[in-house]
This record gives structure tokens, C-alpha cells and sequence, in this order.
């Protein structure tokens, strides 16, 4: 065992091709991986596995990690934030992080504990479908994103939702968490 979760030895991301290590989270992952490509129809390399983000709350900050960040036409239109458990104790740091990704609204967030999912407007933060059946294909996706403003975020509320994102992932985590790095 190393660090906070029980290694089961190595595995190749779906996506990315990479060596990472095989734990039953991962797994979970994977299968995700595996739903979007081959039947929800996305394209491997618009989905951005273990996307890195800096959050910040007054002088601490940490990175964390999106599990996967959906780009089609140019825009990242989902993420989508795997967790074990409670899907509704999510939903409020994903909608944060979904803020944090890129300078405007990301349209669909899905939180996902492997086995359920929530699916929520980004600009109305309302769960809109549920189920991993219940996540949008590509070409849904494409649809509604021609549809969306994309709204800019605020400097004043990009450091909200930072320290949102922050108190939920980081704060009170086990110090041997190695997906998340302390700065």
C-alpha cells in the first residue's frame, strides 16, 4: 500500500497511453474512460485525463486534479469529477471547479461515484439528468454548446470558487493523499 489508497499493481490509461497505478478508484475511471469513447462517441483526444489545477485560499494553495476535461469545437463544454460515495456532497466542488478550468461557465458538470451520476447545467447548478447513461453524448454536447454564452467569471469570483474548491478537497484531507499536492 502507498499513500492513501491500496495499489493493485499498474494499469494503461485508456486515454492517454500512460503507466498509472492500478487502484479500484482507477478502475472506475477507466470504465469512464471506456463509456465516453465507445458509447458516447468522443474522441480520445478531447478528453483530458488528470487535468491539474491550482487552487488557492488566502496564502495556502494546492494542486488538485479534474478527472476528465471534455473539449469538443474548441471549448471545454464537461467535466467530470469522480469521487466514491455521495454524489450531492460533489456537486458544490465540482460546479467550483468547473469555474476554475478555463476563464468562462464549463456548461455540463458530472459528478460520478463510478456507479451513478449526476448530471448539472453549470449555469443554473440544477441536476438536469441522472445516471451514467444520463451523460451527454458527443453530439448532444456539441448541441448544447452551440447554444451556451459562455460566461466569463470574475476575477473576485474565480478566488471564491478557489477557496471553495480548496476547503472541500483539500482541507481536512488525509495528509497522505498523494493525489493531491500541497504547495
Amino acid at each position: 500500500m502507498q499513500g492513501h489508497h491500496l495499489i493493485l499493481g499498474e494499469l494503461v490509461d485508456f486515454i492517454s497511453g500512460e503507466i498509472i497505478k492500478d487502484t479500484h478508484d482507477e478502475r472506475y475511471r477507466q470504465k469512464l474512460a471506456h463509456l465516453l469513447v465507445n458509447r458516447k462517441g468522443y474522441l480520445k483526444k478531447e478528453i483530458q485525463p488528470r487535468r491539474e489545477l491550482l487552487v488557492t485560499a488566502g496564502d495556502k494553495s494546492a494542486i488538485v486534479k479534474i478527472d476528465f476535461v471534455i473539449n469538443v469545437s474548441g471549448r471545454t463544454a464537461m467535466i467530470i469529477k469522480y469521487g466514491p460515495g455521495s454524489l450531492v456532497t460533489r456537486h458544490r466542488p465540482a460546479l467550483a471547479a468547473s469555474r476554475l478550468v478555463d476563464p468562462y461557465q464549463v456548461p455540463v458538470v458530472v459528478v460520478t461515484n463510478g456507479e451513478d451520476a449526476d448530471i448539472i447545467d453549470g449555469d443554473t447548478c440544477k441536476v438536469i439528468s441522472q445516471g451514467l447513461e444520463a451523460i451527454p453524448a458527443r453530439i448532444e454536447l456539441v448541441e448544447k454548446i452551440s447554444k451556451t454564452d459562455f460566461n466569463a467569471i470574475s476575477p473576485q469570483q474565480v478566488a471564491i470558487e478557489s477557496r471553495i474548491v480548496y476547503a472541500f478537497e483539500v482541507d481536512g484531507s488525509c495528509p497522505c493523499d498523494d493525489t493531491i499536492c500541497r504547495l
